[in-house]
């Protein structure tokens, strides 16, 4: 049998979205490494991360808030949620944000998304639901290559891998 593990390895993520087995068993592997905490929503960054955080919500029958970069009002009448990012894995400072109907102050949000570098865009994501008056739960992800180690508990993250495996 196969080790679900062995198939993550491949630092190809696009692969991980063509298996059908792999993308099966993304959700629950990610879901499962905050199965203590009842999140009530979860954060998808745009893109790779609404895809898996779809897959994370889908499994614990609960909905999605697709955090986008960059966002524009669709409406005169949209009230956001928005944060600036310190730099990122490209050196870019985004700004990220969603609907502010979409979270409310009692909501526990877990963040997914298929990798974290700077841990940028996880902080900006944190800041986002403590401005909602929502509770944190952490990030969990697929690889972790944060660069900055000192922001693993505060970011409460969690990996299915180290990029140490890949």
């Amino acid at each position: 049998m196969r080790d679900r593990n062995d198939e993550w390895r491949s630092a190809n993520e696009t692969g991980w979205w063509r298996d059908p087995e792999v993308l099966a068993s993304l959700g629950p592997a990610l879901a499962d490494q905050f199965s203590d905490t009842h999140p009530t929503v979860v954060l998808g960054l745009q893109s790779r991360g609404c895809l898996l955080g779809s897959l994370v919500a889908q499994h614990l029958g609960l909905g999605l808030i697709e955090v986008r970069k960059d966002p524009a009002r669709s409406a005169a009448s949209d009230r956001l949620w928005q944060r600036t990012t310190p730099p990122d894995y490209e050196d870019r400072h985004l700004t990220l944000g969603f609907r502010r109907n979409l979270i409310n102050s009692g909501d526990r949000a877990l963040l997914v998304d298929d990798w974290i570098a700077t841990g940028a865009q996880a902080l900006a994501c944190q800041g986002l639901v403590a401005d909602a008056g929502a509770t944190w739960l952490g990030a969990s992800v697929i690889v972790d290559s944060l660069e900055r180690p000192e922001l693993r508990r505060p970011l409460n993250l969690r990996s299915l891998l180290h990029v140490r495996e890949l």
